[in-house]
């Protein structure tokens, strides 16, 4: 069986399989399994889920990187092997990058003799929970690397393109949970009460003034309220609603900036509807920062192995792979996996005929590396 073919279905069955942050128990199974079965060397760190390969010998370390987990998705992707667990998804490739870094795996044993140094490789669990990369460095899966790289699938990319940027790519990721508490009553006398469903809908509008009126629109900033919830009834007001979003941003100054302007506007609004506004931010992953040298030699890399390359646009996503850029020098690149819905999406189909290729990719990388160490 050709490589292509081993990492299409290797990729399969995870997609068929998928587990959520840190349930990913039978993935890392199967991974154990595939890399044993090559020779390919796996550490002993202490991990519940997830796990470190190595190939080569020497002092010098260059680290590889693949995410897990999948998402709390109901699949409706028109495909012969779709997710048999109900209510997950592998909806953002990581089954993908899995498969590719495993590739590169098989890849590189098959070269190292010739290595001169080791390549290690992280199959990373609960990036989408943005706790598995810490994980994985408190483990002990950085000691020692010169430099790191990962990837992303670009469902807004051609397969065999590619895109990468020096210095910010993706955003920071803040979480905010706004918990207005006014008093319920009647709906046929709303004067009794505070009436926090229309609060809600105003506050909602002026927040979406702080993107767009407040912040300079050369920074890149998106404020969106992704959920509304209160009231169980259609004749009562009730006594509380709770409104939940995110704020992207690719620089601190900006982010402090944005996250002063909201608590400022629920602290006018709490005082002017005479009711309380509790605002919680729950920070996520730091801005993604490429090293600029490696984010060059990365492309550079990819032009000799035959992609189209770009200078990629800011990435407004969250990636936990910024942890790792915040300890040790790397760059994270994208993929053109030309799927016709977008990650997260139920009906994500990324093309498979990216794998092999990629896999091929990381191994000219990581040996490449080596020699601007």
């Amino acid at each position: 069986m050709s490589l292509a073919s081993t990492l299409i279905g290797w990729r399969r069955e995870l997609h068929q399989h998928p587990e959520l942050s840190l349930q990913e128990v039978a993935t890392t199974a199967r991974i154990r399994d595939w890399l044993r079965a090559a020779d390919v060397n796996i550490l002993p760190f202490e991990l519940n889920t997830g796990l470190v390969a190595e190939v080569g010998r020497g002092d010098d370390v260059i680290a590889l990187r693949a995410d897990i987990d999948a998402l709390p998705i109901e699949e409706n992707a028109d495909v012969a092997f779709r997710s048999v667990t109900p209510g997950v998804m592998h909806a953002c490739g990581h089954d993908v990058h899995t498969s590719v870094m495993l590739g590169a795996a098989l890849l590189l044993k098959q070269q190292e003799s010739a290595l001169p140094g080791r390549v290690r490789i992280l199959f990373q669990p609960a990036e989408e929970n943005f706790g598995g990369a810490k994980a994985l460095i408190r483990a002990g899966a950085l000691q020692n690397v010169a430099a790191i790289f990962g990837m992303h699938n670009e469902p807004g990319l051609p397969v065999g393109e590619f895109a990468t940027r020096g210095g910010a790519f993706y955003a920071n990721v803040d979480r905010v949970v706004l918990r207005i508490h006014g008093k319920g009553a009647h709906a046929a006398r709303p004067h009794e009460g505070k009436d926090v469903i229309l609060l809600a809908s105003q506050l909602v509008t002026v927040l979406q003034g702080v993107a767009s009126r407040e912040v300079n629109t050369l920074d890149s900033v998106v404020l969106s309220v992704t959920r509304i919830q209160g009231g169980n009834t259609w004749n009562v007001l009730p006594e509380s609603v709770e409104l939940e979003g995110t704020l992207r941003t690719h620089r601190t100054v900006v982010q402090q900036q944005v996250k002063s302007r909201v608590n400022d506007i629920a602290a006018g609004f709490a005082h002017a509807f005479g009711v309380q506004i509790d605002v919680i931010w729950h920070a996520g992953p730091t801005a993604l920062v490429n090293d600029s040298r490696w984010a060059e030699i990365a492309t550079e890399v990819a032009k000799t192995s035959g992609y189209t390359t770009h200078y990629a646009d800011l990435h407004m996503g969250g990636e936990d792979f910024a942890v790792y850029l915040q300890n040790t020098p790397g760059a994270f690149v994208s993929i053109g996996s030309a799927s016709e819905y977008g990650l997260h999406h139920p009906g994500f189909n990324p093309d498979e005929r990216l794998i092999e290729p990629a896999a091929q990719y990381f191994t000219h990388l990581a040996k490449t590396a080596f020699t601007h160490l």
